[in-house]
C-alpha cells in the first residue's frame, strides 16, 4: 500500500508541470496583452509596463521566472488588474469563500446522496425506490445557474426567508442558498451511482450465500454488500469536490459571495495572465490532489487495484 501510494504522489508531480506549461503557453499565444484594451495608451507607456511585468522578455525566460517563484516559494506574482494586490493576496481572500461553500456541499451531497441510493436498491420497485429515482431525475436536470434563481424567487422573494446574496462572514443564513444550488445535481448523480452499484451487489453470487446462510439483512448490508457498492461512489467523490469548487463560477456570480469565481472570470475578460495562472494552478492542485486520495481509497476498498 505504502508503494503505490509514493507512486501515486510522484506520478502527479509531471502532471502538475504539464498543466502550468500549457497553461502559460495558451495565454502568451492569445492575441493582445493585459494593457492592450486600455485606450490611447502611448507606446513608451505600453513599453515601461511590459518592461515592469516582464512581458517583455522571450516566453522561456518569462517561464523559467515564473516556475521558480511558484516552485521554491509559491509565489504567483503580482495581479495585473488589482495592482496594488499579489494574487496570493487574492487568493487568500476568495478561496476561503470558495472552499466554505464547497465543503458544506460535498458534505450535503455525501450525507443525502448515499443514503438514498441505498435505500432505493435495498426497496428495490417500492414507493421508496421510484420517490428516489424520481428526486435523483428531477435534482440533475437542475444545474446551479437555473437552481440558483428559482432558490432565489422562493426563499427570498415569496417566503422572505434567505437572504439571496452576499456572505457575511460567512453567516449561515448566507451558506444555505449557495449550497443547496451547487450540492443538489452532485446529489442526484450519488444516489444514481450508489443504486445502480447497490443493485449490482445485492444480486452478486456471495450475497445470495450470505441470504441462504440466514444472515440478518443489516448485517448483510453493512457488513457484506456496502464496501464493493462504494467502491463507484469513492470514485466519483474526487472529481465532485473539485467540480463543486471549479464549479462555483455561477454561485459565485449569482450570490455575490466574493468567492474565487468571481475573480477568475475578471481575469479572463482582463487577461490577468498571474491571476490566471494563479487560480488554474490551484484548481489543478486540487484536482490532483483529490484524484490521489480517491485512487488511495479505491486501493484500500480492492487491494487489486493496487496491482
Amino acid at each position: 500500500m505504502f508503494s503505490f501510494i509514493v507512486r501515486r504522489i510522484f506520478s502527479s508531480i509531471p502532471t502538475m508541470l504539464i498543466l502550468i506549461l500549457i497553461s502559460f503557453a495558451l495565454m502568451r499565444l492569445a492575441p493582445g496583452s493585459p494593457f492592450s484594451s486600455e485606450r490611447g495608451i502611448p507606446p513608451d507607456v505600453l513599453a515601461n509596463l511590459e518592461a515592469k511585468y516582464g512581458l517583455n522578455l522571450p516566453w522561456f525566460e518569462q517561464l523559467f521566472t515564473y516556475l521558480k517563484a511558484v516552485i521554491f516559494n509559491f509565489d504567483f506574482g503580482p495581479s495585473f488588474k488589482y495592482t496594488d494586490r499579489s494574487v496570493n493576496d487574492i487568493i487568500a481572500q476568495g478561496f476561503p469563500v470558495t472552499l466554505t461553500y464547497g465543503i458544506w456541499s460535498f458534505v450535503v451531497a455525501v450525507a443525502i446522496g448515499i443514503p438514498l441510493g441505498i435505500a432505493a436498491a435495498v426497496r428495490q420497485n417500492s414507493a421508496l425506490d421510484y420517490a428516489a429515482v424520481g428526486i435523483s431525475i428531477g435534482a440533475q436536470v437542475l444545474p446551479n445557474f437555473v437552481m440558483a434563481p428559482i432558490l432565489v424567487i422562493i426563499f427570498t422573494l415569496w417566503l422572505d426567508l434567505l437572504p439571496g446574496g452576499g456572505w457575511n462572514g460567512g453567516q449561515w443564513q448566507y451558506v444555505i442558498l449557495p449550497v443547496i444550488a451547487l450540492s443538489t445535481s452532485y446529489m442526484a448523480s450519488i444516489a444514481r451511482i450508489a443504486r445502480s452499484s447497490m443493485l449490482e451487489v445485492m444480486h452478486a453470487n456471495f450475497i445470495r450465500t450470505a441470504k441462504a446462510k440466514g444472515l440478518p439483512m443489516r448485517n448483510i448490508i453493512f457488513r457484506h454488500a456496502l464496501k464493493p457498492a462504494l467502491q463507484p461512489v469513492i470514485s466519483y467523490l474526487g472529481p465532485a469536490f473539485v467540480g463543486m469548487i471549479t464549479g462555483s463560477v455561477v454561485i459565485d456570480i449569482y450570490f455575490s459571495t466574493g468567492g474565487m469565481g468571481q475573480f477568475f472570470v475578471d481575469a479572463a475578460l482582463n487577461r490577468d495572465y498571474s491571476l490566471l495562472m494563479g487560480v488554474t494552478i490551484l484548481f489543478g492542485i486540487m484536482t490532483i490532489v483529490f484524484n490521489t486520495v480517491v485512487d488511495i481509497a479505491y486501493a484500500w476498498l480492492d487491494p487489486k487495484i493496487r496491482l
